[in-house]
């Protein structure tokens, strides 16, 4: 009985990581490809381009508490599925654009798409699933999908050399409604009623404090990931590394990525997921500190230490939100805590690339490091809250 619940379990973490994978790839990592043909071929800046994306990745943010509610109270399964039509549609919507109305309509569908398909609709999703146990399962669909991004950027460059960038856009499409929607829909169960019980901080005093520091750790740490995300090469480049050794040195967020959420979940049984947080909002300051020290010989290192916490922080958002308020409401809880994050996350590609252009390295490393200062300290707070809460239950 046992065994054949693991291997459920495993199916289950295989689809969700594999739907995950198609789609990160076919939205959030699409624009780093296809924003040049496709501005290019509707006489388009980038910076419109850019601009339309990041009102996606707005609208998805204030989505999310919504896409939550529903998948508390129907299970994630049908969800899910749902965005992967949205998905298809959207990409179908901006494979027909043939200006910036119908670029600007596409991204509003596959915005739609995001709140409802992402990691918050999946971790959800399991949270609903498995309860308490849902840890192994979040880091597993993480692992996967950790190569979103080594996979969607080769696939969208080769499908757009064959096919155009229309074509590509299409392919994307045809591969939600032929794998995405499958995968979601037959192979990940219908989750168990709701639980009727609150959540273990959802009464007292401690849980609206502690819903406010978690939110301000999540949007601080959005932040940081989606400014490097967008500026690590050009970032590497500044600190003096060559155009060359920047891009190798940037190659390396994605395996460390991996890597640290492969050692995450091999040492889960002797880390708790705040211990985890903790170092994973440790590690980009200290990259910082010696990119900002050193230049381009820290370049390497930088790139592995920003990757790995990065990493981490991805199982840490699933996790810490179970693991401090129970799985009752948690696909609500998640959306509202990752709200404010969604808007700081849309904004960051502009604002750090201000800071970065304006006051130069050390100044774009002492923001970023600084929010990640600030958001290992929001997660000591809520540390010794939870030691003097669970003393007190004592």
């Amino acid at each position: 009985m046992v065994a054949g619940r693991t291997r459920s379990r495993r199916t289950v973490v295989l689809a969700l990581g594999t739907a995950q994978t198609l789609a990160w790839g076919s939205t959030y990592y699409l624009p780093a490809v296809l924003a040049d043909p496709v501005s290019t071929d509707l006489g388009l800046s980038r910076e419109w381009f850019f601009g339309i994306f990041s009102a996606a990745l707005l609208l998805s943010g204030l989505l999310g508490p919504a896409a939550g509610r529903a998948i508390d109270r129907r299970g994630g399964r049908d969800v899910l599925a749902l965005s992967n039509l949205i998905f298809a549609a959207g990409l179908l919507v901006l494979a027909a654009s043939t200006g910036i109305v119908g670029l600007s309509v596409a991204w509003i569908v596959l915005g739609i798409g995001m709140a409802l398909g992402l990691y918050d609709a999946a971790f959800a999703t399991l949270a609903g699933l498995y309860r308490a146990e849902a840890r192994g399962a979040i880091t597993g669909i993480t692992l996967l999908a950790g190569f979103a991004s080594t996979i969607g950027w080769p696939v969208t460059a080769l499908l757009t050399d064959e096919l155009g960038w229309r074509g590509a856009c299409v392919a994307w499409a045809v591969l939600h409604i032929l794998l995405g929607l499958p995968l979601n829909r037959l192979l990940v169960p219908h989750a168990p009623p709701p639980e009727k019980t609150a959540a273990p901080d959802a009464a007292g005093g401690p849980a609206p404090w502690a819903m406010i520091v978690l939110a301000g750790v999540f949007a601080a740490t959005l932040f940081v990931s989606a400014a490097l995300a967008a500026h690590l090469p050009r970032l590497l480049q500044a600190a003096g590394a060559t155009p060359a050794a920047a891009v190798a040195a940037a190659a390396l967020l994605g395996p460390a990525q991996v890597a640290a959420r492969l050692v995450e979940y091999g040492a889960q049984r002797h880390l708790s997921a705040l211990a985890s947080a903790r170092i994973a909002t440790a590690l980009h300051p200290l990259g910082a500190l010696a990119l900002a020290a050193l230049g381009a010989p820290a370049a390497a290192a930088f790139a592995l230490l920003h990757g790995a916490g990065n990493g981490l922080l991805t199982v840490a958002k699933g996790v810490l939100p179970l693991t401090l308020f129970g799985a009752a409401g948690y696909g609500l809880r998640t959306g509202v805590l990752s709200a404010p994050g969604r808007v700081l996350q849309a904004a960051a590609p502009l604002l750090f690339g201000v800071v970065l252009d304006r006051f130069g390295v050390v100044a774009a490393l002492l923001v970023s490091g600084g929010l990640s200062v600030a958001a290992l300290s929001g997660l000591l707070i809520l540390r010794a809250s939870a030691h003097v809460k669970s003393g007190n239950s004592a």
